[in-house]
């Protein structure tokens, strides 16, 4: 698949679900199968979801590094899943795949998500 398949597939996919008033991306192209994307989705309840991913597309979607940051309208931590190697020492058993509640520094195992 090429990255510009991708870039479609998550607009289609933000475009057709019925809960998101608005969003923003921001598409960079790294390559024939590489890129980065940045966007801001904002939902009808006016709470937001932050979405960084670097992909490499050319055998399967890999997420290099990802983070789905959700806000609440008043800028408060609902959740983030990321996958910065920052908490090597927790020993998370899918290190480093890991997910942050309301509680920015409660630091709970996760599987990657996908969007």
């Amino acid at each position: 698949m090429l990255i510009e398949v991708y870039f479609q597939e998550i607009i289609n996919l933000m475009s057709n679900f019925p809960s998101i008033k608005s969003y923003e991306i921001n598409q960079e192209k790294r390559g024939f199968y590489e890129g980065f994307i940045r966007a801001k989705i904002i939902f009808v309840d006016q709470s937001y979801l932050h979405i960084r991913e670097f992909v490499d597309v050319e055998f399967v979607v890999d997420r290099k590094m990802y983070s789905y940051q959700y806000m609440t309208f008043e800028n408060n931590l609902v959740f983030r899943y990321d996958n910065t190697e920052h908490h090597r020492k927790l020993n998370l058993p899918n290190f480093p795949h890991h997910k942050h509640d309301h509680n920015e520094n409660n630091v709970i195992n996760s599987q990657a998500p996908f969007l």
